[in-house]
């Protein structure tokens, strides 16, 4: 037993090794229980041991290239040594963590270096989560604003607590929650729509994802910056949610940033501050929304956290900003990213049924469409007919079963498949998937073999299940 370790502490090798294969068995049990039921149906059902990096290993010693990195979280990819080493000497220096009375460094410092990288915004609300960070941002600017409605875009993704789901653009997220709070959907893109609203004169801000998440489209070119002008004029608040996209994911360290003349008023951010290990949501802005919301001392904790800024925390955030910057994360998400898009794009003339390429850095949404010739067109209908996403999930399995590469469908009723793999993925990465995803492919345009027989029992799964 290690020297470090409590002779009567808890074992968790010991634990994990006793009871580690009851895993399934026990979310069945205690946890969510469609989602056994889910990872069974499509073979993702795997027992994976350990990770580092980009890569997981199962059970078998088996290496598996992933290209989701937890929905984003794992941008430095798993275990980073910087920023475990920052976690192991936050918890040996025994700090007097989350007092409340008081005002640790840390937060400050974290503070410090997120305002470093974003000109034109001061202050910043530490939180546990990006949907926190987004209820953040709702709140700052319904007060700041004295106006009560936000408008969202169709489709985006902003969280799941009630504030965020009331601006979420998927209705299958809503249904069944309602009431909900009285905020109004836009077309992503559409000025006419926005300046209609805006005319009411109740909005408090419009909040949108620079590229959203949901089918990986992007707000078109100049559409923010003249988004933001018309809620200045209108006296209402530009937020923009970069959960997803910020912290390097599209190859600058906000995705707004690649936009000239934005300055969102309201930045929400987590997931890849994280480093992987301690959960964390940020809100970034303006110096007058936090001093109207914070407006005297009777004021000082009319929003606040349980664990927002502990130790934790702050320590992998700071650990996170040190290796971006030193291991040039950023640059290195835009060059990759860049050649993975080129790669992909150029499949497009080969494969019919590759519709579309498209997304930033390395944030990358494949698209699939209606074939030209006869025999595939058959088949497409049919998956369509069913249930529209089954053909993304037809190349999503593959890539899993025979090349042991991770994705996701890019959201429900997409045939979109979405790559978001950490930002340390170099060109061999890239090599590995286009390898795979070529071989998907082809198998897919033979209209028939194994890939079509796991399509037909999608069919009769989803036809089943209405």
């Amino acid at each position: 037993m290690p020297a470090d370790r409590p002779d009567s502490g808890l074992d968790l090798a010991a634990l994990l090794a006793e009871r580690g294969g009851e895993r399934y068995d026990l979310h069945s049990r205690y946890l969510n229980p469609q989602l056994p039921r889910m990872l069974h149906t499509i073979g993702f059902d795997k027992t994976y041991d350990r990770a580092a990096g980009a890569y997981f290993y199962d059970d078998q010693g088996h290496e598996y290239l992933d290209m989701l990195a937890g929905f984003g979280i794992f941008a430095l990819g798993r275990h980073h040594p910087v920023v475990r080493d920052a976690i192991r000497q936050v918890m040996e220096l025994d700090l007097p963590d989350l007092t409340r009375f008081d005002c640790p460094p840390l937060p400050g410092l974290l503070a410090e270096q997120l305002i470093a990288r974003t000109p034109g915004l001061d202050r910043v609300f530490f939180a546990n989560s990006g949907t926190e960070a987004v209820e953040t941002a709702l709140k700052f600017a319904r007060y700041a604003t004295g106006r009560r409605r936000v408008l969202y875009c169709d489709h985006a993704f902003h969280g799941l607590t009630t504030g965020a789901l009331s601006v979420n653009g998927e209705s299958g997220f809503r249904k069944g929650f309602d009431p909900l709070l009285p905020d109004t959907a836009i077309p992503l893109g559409d000025l006419g729509a926005l300046a209609r609203e805006l005319r009411k004169g109740d909005v408090a801000a419009l909040i949108v994802e620079p590229i959203q998440g949901k089918g990986v489209h992007a707000t078109p070119p100049g559409w923010l910056r003249a988004a933001q002008e018309l809620l200045h004029e209108h006296k209402a608040l530009l937020i923009c949610d970069e959960v997803q996209t910020g912290i390097g994911r599209t190859g600058a360290f906000f995705a707004y940033q690649d936009e000239e003349g934005v300055l969102p008023d309201l930045v929400c951010a987590a997931k890849a501050l994280s480093g992987g290990y301690v959960p964390i949501g940020a809100t970034l802005g303006k110096s007058w929304i936090f001093e109207k919301v914070y407006s005297s001392m009777d004021r000082v904790l009319v929003h606040s956290a349980s664990f927002g800024a502990n130790a934790q925390a702050m320590a992998a955030g700071l650990a996170t900003l040190h290796v971006m910057r030193d291991e040039q994360v950023v640059e290195n998400a835009r060059r990759v990213g860049d050649l993975f898009r080129e790669r992909l794009a150029a499949l497009t003339e080969r494969y019919e049924l590759l519709a579309d390429v498209r997304g930033r850095g390395l944030m990358i949404g494949i698209e699939f469409g209606r074939p030209k010739s006869l025999k595939l067109r058959t088949g497409w209908t049919a998956l369509q007919a069913a249930r529209k996403g089954l053909f993304a999930q037809m190349v999503v399995v593959p890539l899993l079963q025979r090349h042991r590469i991770l994705t996701q469908v890019s959201g429900d009723h997409l045939e979109v498949i979405k790559l978001i793999p950490p930002l340390i993925i170099t060109e061999r990465e890239v090599d590995r998937f286009i390898e795979a995803f070529t071989e998907v492919m082809d198998d897919a345009h033979r209209g028939s073999g194994l890939m079509w027989d796991f399509g037909r029992t999608l069919v009769k799964q989803a036809v089943g299940s209405h």
